[in-house]
C-alpha cells in the first residue's frame, strides 16, 4: 500500500467534499425522486475519464478507480436516506406541542453518527482510488478534477 503525503492527503479529502458536491444534485430531492442511478454512475465514469485523460492512467486504472467511486457513491445513498429519515425525526420533534431535548439530542447524535459514516466511506474510497494510482497521476486526477468545478474554497470576501 502506498503512504500517502500530508499535501496529497489533504488534496484527496478536498477532492472528496468536491466530488460528495457533485453528487448532491443527484440527490437533490429529499424523496430520491428523480434520481436515476444508471445516469449517475456513467457521471461519475465520465468524470473519471476527463479527470485521468491527460495523464498516463491506462483503461484498467481508470476502470478501477471509476468502480471505487461508482460503489463509494452507491453505499452513500444508503446513508443518504438515513440522513433524510433522521431530517423528518428533527422535523416531526420540532413540531411537537412540547419539545422533548433529550430526543432532539438524540436525533443530533444520530446524524453525526450518520455523517461519520459517510466520511469514512467516502475517505476509504479516496485512499482506495488513490492507490490505484501512482504520485504523478494522482495528482493530475485531483487537479483536474478541481479545476472542473472552478470553486475558490478561500475564505469568502465581503
Amino acid at each position: 500500500m502506498t503512504t500517502l503525503s500530508m499535501k496529497t492527503m489533504f488534496a484527496a479529502l478536498l477532492a472528496g467534499s468536491l466530488a460528495a458536491g457533485a453528487a448532491a444534485p443527484a440527490f437533490a430531492k429529499a424523496d430520491g425522486a428523480g434520481f436515476d442511478p444508471a445516469r449517475f454512475q456513467q457521471h461519475i465514469e465520465k468524470r473519471v475519464d476527463k479527470a485521468l485523460g491527460g495523464t498516463t492512467a491506462t483503461a484498467d486504472q481508470k476502470k478501477q478507480v471509476t468502480a471505487i467511486l461508482q460503489a463509494a457513491f452507491a453505499d452513500m445513498k444508503g446513508l443518504r436516506d438515513k440522513r433524510v429519515e433522521t431530517r423528518k425525526a428533527l422535523q416531526d420533534a420540532m413540531s411537537a406541542p412540547t419539545i422533548d431535548p433529550a430526543k432532539i439530542e438524540a436525533i443530533r447524535a444520530e446524524q453525526m453518527k450518520t455523517m461519520d459514516e459517510s466520511s469514512k466511506r467516502f475517505t476509504k474510497a479516496l485512499i482506495d482510488a488513490g492507490n490505484v494510482l501512482n504520485a504523478e497521476q494522482r495528482q493530475a486526477f485531483f487537479k483536474a478534477w478541481n479545476e472542473r468545478h472552478g470553486r475558490d474554497h478561500g475564505p469568502r470576501k465581503g
